[in-house]
């Protein structure tokens, strides 16, 4: 039996996925600055696009390349605004995600969540249960892939005293 924090880093853990079933959040860090360059190097191959119509005189190019250019950039400025705002969410639920996730403990052996004191929480949960009631308590589960597991998984009723 150990706390969550060392179950993730502990000796296994890594083959049977402990450190993204037991995440405490999206860990947005840095998606933005990546999804903004990928952005300006598409827009920039537009503009190229366009200037090889101006060169070759085909003004189809050039307008088809300035206006994919438009589309690209509008849509990474979109992509980007929307990473903001996952990690603002993830800086906002980051106490309520660690009130959940710091007092819990793993037992590998029936490879159950749970917390020693009953409280803030109760009951064993399965790893996928656990990730979906800390993200849902911290405000961005619907962050969650769709292909997690813990997005499907159902939260025992009454595992949240007076809930």
């Amino acid at each position: 039996m150990a706390t969550v924090r060392e179950a993730i880093g502990g000796k296994g853990a890594f083959r049977t996925g402990l450190p993204s079933r037991l995440a405490k959040g999206p860990e947005k860090s840095g998606d933005g600055c990546m999804h903004f360059a990928e952005g300006m190097v598409l827009v920039g191959l537009a503009l190229a696009w366009a200037y090889m119509g101006v060169d070759q005189g085909k003004p189809l190019y050039v307008g088809g390349g300035v206006g994919l250019a438009v589309l690209l950039f509008v849509g990474t400025l979109v992509v980007v605004r929307g990473d903001g705002r996952e990690r603002a969410a993830e800086r906002g639920g980051a106490e309520r995600a660690d009130a959940f996730w710091l007092p819990a403990h793993y037992c590998r052996g029936c490879v159950s969540v749970f917390c020693p004191q009953g409280a803030p929480w109760q009951g064993l949960l399965t790893p996928e249960q656990f990730k979906k009631l800390v993200w849902s308590e911290a405000g961005y589960a619907d962050q969650l892939a769709p292909v997690d597991k813990a997005r499907d998984a159902e939260v025992p009723p009454g595992a949240v005293p007076g809930r």
